[in-house]
């Protein structure tokens, strides 16, 4: 790209969701934007993901057609047997104003992916470039790459994810933990006798086991799971599908299924789960900011990490709102409407699904059997999972006017 204006420069770091969204929602604001990826090219990394209604309509504001990109799921909170302990209520002005059924979509990362990476002006992404360091100054930001290369800009975003070396440098040790869960994270394409849009969250005493439909190049499959206690460092299983085919085979329909019809090489992902302490800021006092993984890790009971990234990306050239960056009074003030709208709710989620992890994978056997008996016959789950979850992502929903294609 030929051009790099001063006043409009922004480079990203980290050529992942959030960063690519970051750059399609900074380009449509007229800023000149370059994402360096360390990667020979980007790429979505694991399975399947689910992405909620206010992700499907940012992408579908960059351009994307959202109509088929990902199949709409009912979500149902059970337990082992399949008993249904909560059914996750729907919210027709959200699906009105948002022309959007539903509320969680199945798909797979690299289908979502491509879509946004095939939005990408040619010669946006530099490949090959791992960050370095920076150097803040008030009129600009000198970005350092290990391969010897340098850029001047206006800005500087890092979306490079968990182990960010630009939130680093800006913030110091992340002080990352493990939370004390794994997340076998698979897909398969389809299966037959399993109803349309259906989808479960189910536990017993150790483990979650869940599955969603999903598209992927818009073919129908699914997307499946198992989240287990485990501690950094424990031994993983030579033959991941043995094990889970263990864990899964007094689960309910279709949970033990899934195991077999799936490729360990390509459909299969072990993750171990690390977060951060919560931060309340993402910004310098001057030109550097971060978002996605770089600030706030996702634990699996968030089903969230890919959205939150992408969400940010869209917020943080919302407040820029395409005004010259001369001034880093301007930057600032865009940085305290971007913090303000963000930073509360991204930790809120963030916290509230690392304590989901707590509760369902390190309660003693004793507590966990009482804990499962007053989930499987009162309403606590269900209202704690609205006012924990549903109520603030659709309040945020609802306030993203400039979104909707329907008046409420």
């Amino acid at each position: 790209m030929e051009n790099w204006q001063k006043g409009k420069r922004i480079v990203v770091v980290g050529g992942g969701p959030g960063g690519i969204s970051t750059a399609l929602a900074l380009h449509q604001k007229g800023y000149d934007v370059r994402v360096y990826e360390k990667q020979p090219q980007p790429k979505a990394i694991g399975g399947a993901v689910l992405l909620s209604v206010p992700v499907l309509a940012i992408l579908r504001s960059y351009g994307i057609d959202v109509s088929n990109f990902g199949s709409y799921t009912v979500t149902h909170f059970c337990n082992k047997k399949g008993k249904s302990r909560v059914k996750l209520p729907f919210n027709p002005k959200i699906e009105k104003c948002m022309g959007i059924k539903g509320w969680h979509y199945g798909v797979l990362r690299s289908s979502a992916f491509k879509h946004m990476l095939d939005l990408v002006p040619e010669g946006m992404i530099y490949s090959d470039h791992e960050f370095d360091h920076y150097e803040e100054r008030q009129d600009g930001v000198t970005v350092y790459f290990k391969n010897g290369e340098t850029v001047e800009a206006d800005i500087l975003v890092g979306a490079d994810g968990v182990r960010s070396g630009v939130s680093r440098q800006a913030f110091g040790d992340p002080q990352l933990f493990h939370v004390g869960i794994r997340l076998w994270l698979a897909w398969t394409d389809f299966v037959e006798g399993i109803p349309p849009n259906y989808g479960f969250v189910s536990h017993d005493n150790k483990y979650q086991a869940s599955f969603f439909p999903m598209l992927h190049d818009g073919k129908p499959g699914f997307e499946w799971w198992v989240v287990e206690p485990a501690n950094e460092g424990d031994p993983v299983p030579k033959d991941p599908i043995a094990y889970l085919s263990n864990i899964l085979k007094d689960w309910a329909d279709p949970m033990p299924r899934f195991p077999a019809l799936t490729n360990p090489e390509t459909q299969l992902f072990r993750w171990e789960i690390y977060n951060r302490p919560s931060l309340k800021k993402w910004s310098t006092a001057g030109r550097v900011v971060c978002l996605g993984d770089a600030v706030h890790p996702v634990s699996p009971y968030a089903a969230y990490g890919m959205g939150m990234a992408i969400e940010d990306g869209y917020f943080l050239a919302k407040f820029l709102a395409g005004d010259a960056l001369e001034s880093v009074h301007v930057i600032q003030n865009a940085f305290l409407q971007f913090e303000k709208q963000r930073v509360d709710y991204v930790n809120h989620q963030v916290e509230f699904a690392r304590k989901l992890g707590k509760i369902f994978h390190r309660v003693p056997k004793p507590l966990a059997k009482v804990r499962d008996f007053i989930f499987d016959h009162t309403r606590f789950l269900e209202k704690n999972l609205v006012k924990g979850y549903l109520q603030s992502a659709e309040m945020e929903t609802l306030s993203l006017k400039e979104l909707h294609i329907n008046q409420i």
